[in-house]
């Protein structure tokens, strides 16, 4: 028996190709360094690949936390992303029944002057409980008086967002593509947001008649190649209300690529839901920026939604922010970047912390960053290392950073400096 093949497709026609076919077959046709008149006796035989192993839908630390705070709650509930969402922590008083709050945290959650509101997930606050006050994920989520301190150069809008937007949700900074702000609500508010003076305020709904006007921006300005959906977050989104949006956005032709900014597999890993996979992959080519920030986000239940995210063949890349006491280690950096890459994560951007008013206690100096940045360089794999970026203030746009890895000229060469230290030349004449 021969394999056959149902077409060849002819670039150039050099040479008259005698060879058998069969046009009901449906193999895909083959290099032209492969001989077409291979016999199956002559392949080698193949051996069955072991079964995957499914990931558990709960990791032990989300079942113990369960048992001991929802004990009444089934598995099928706890896996339910509506049924999180409903169930978040949003006051002091609730949160005190996981958590025993420091004076520092108190007082914010009884002084009401926090731009952004408490909530945080059962499943993310899972990760928290039994830590100590100091736990690094804890103080991502949790506020505290820090908040209230305002310093020179912090702004509310430090990214100058409001003076880039034609229509209202939407932010046109670059030529070819848009930040389009769907809604403003998260099911976990992170306490460093750039947007915090948006989200969780009830300013952007998800309402028909402002989408539709950004949507005739992107249609009447040709130029709109690329659509950054984010918010807000977009996943909060049921699929009917998300593919409404997403099927709008294909039928304009000009709009090559559609991109969601989320953080849902983080907080919410519930929601990457087959039925959502399976609507998603409908509007490729979709790509997906993910933000994850400390090695511990990267759960079983992580893993598995970004499994099955990258299974439909959606590209996945994370922006994680440089925040001070939660990740600014070498150390810590690598593992989380290690993480993403077995998750199938591509790290993008590590963003230097935006100086939003009350930021202060989250931001690092600049020198670490690229000192993280020469502590990855050459120490781990180039796929791991992500562009360092400032977004500039007042909307100038991100700008890449990176240690000084030239070190001028000497006559007709490049002085390079490695990971090692070492000098290198390399031949440039002018």
């Amino acid at each position: 028996m021969r394999l056959t093949t149902r077409r060849f497709v002819h670039l150039k026609k050099v040479s008259e190709v005698k060879c058998s076919t069969d046009t009901s077959s449906e193999v895909e046709e083959e290099p032209p360094s492969r001989s077409v008149g291979v016999t199956i006796s002559d392949l080698p035989a193949l051996k069955a690949l072991p079964p995957v192993k499914p990931l558990s839908s709960t990791s032990r630390t989300a079942r113990k936390f369960k048992q001991t705070y929802f004990s009444g709650i089934t598995d099928r509930q706890w896996n339910d992303w509506r049924w999180q969402i409903a169930n978040r922590v949003r006051s002091k008083d609730v949160l005190e029944k996981f958590l025993v709050l420091t004076p520092a945290e108190k007082a914010a959650l009884e002084d009401h002057q926090t731009k952004l509101p408490l909530a945080i997930t059962p499943y993310f606050l899972s990760l928290l409980a039994g830590r100590d006050t100091e736990y690094a994920l804890r103080r991502t989520v949790v506020p505290t008086v820090n908040e209230f301190i305002a310093l020179p150069g912090e702004a509310d809008d430090p990214l100058g967002e409001e003076n880039q937007s034609p229509v209202p949700g939407l932010v046109h900074r670059y030529p070819d593509r848009v930040l389009f702000l769907t809604l403003d609500f998260c099911s976990t508010y992170c306490r460093y947001c750039t947007r915090s003076r948006i989200v969780g305020h009830g300013r952007l709904f998800f309402n028909r008649r402002r989408l539709e006007q950004a949507l005739d921006y992107i249609r009447r300005t040709p130029s709109i190649r690329d659509v950054l959906l984010s918010g807000g977050d977009p996943l909060t989104l049921g699929d009917v209300r998300l593919e409404w949006l997403l099927k709008r956005l294909r039928q304009i032709e000009h709009v090559e690529i559609i991109r969601i900014g989320t953080k849902i597999p983080a907080v919410l890993p519930q929601r990457i839901t087959p039925q959502l996979v399976k609507m998603l992959r409908r509007y490729h080519p979709l790509w997906m920026s993910l933000h994850f920030t400390h090695p511990d986000e990267c759960t079983p239940e992580a893993y598995r939604a970004c499994q099955r995210l990258a299974d439909a063949g959606i590209p996945l890349g994370s922006q994680t922010v440089l925040l001070r006491g939660i990740n600014d280690s070498v150390e810590v950096m690598r593992d989380l970047l290690h993480h993403l890459l077995k998750m199938r994560v591509r790290p993008y951007y590590l963003y230097q912390c935006d100086p939003i008013t009350g930021s202060s206690h989250f931001r690092t100096s600049v020198e670490k960053g690229l000192e993280i940045i020469r502590g990855l360089r050459g120490f781990t794999s180039g796929y791991a290392i992500p562009t360092y970026v400032i977004d500039a203030p007042g909307g100038g746009g991100k700008i890449p950073l990176m240690p000084d890895y030239c070190q001028g000229r000497d006559g007709d060469s490049i002085v390079l400096r490695n990971y090692e230290e070492k000098l290198y030349r390399y031949p440039d004449a002018l």
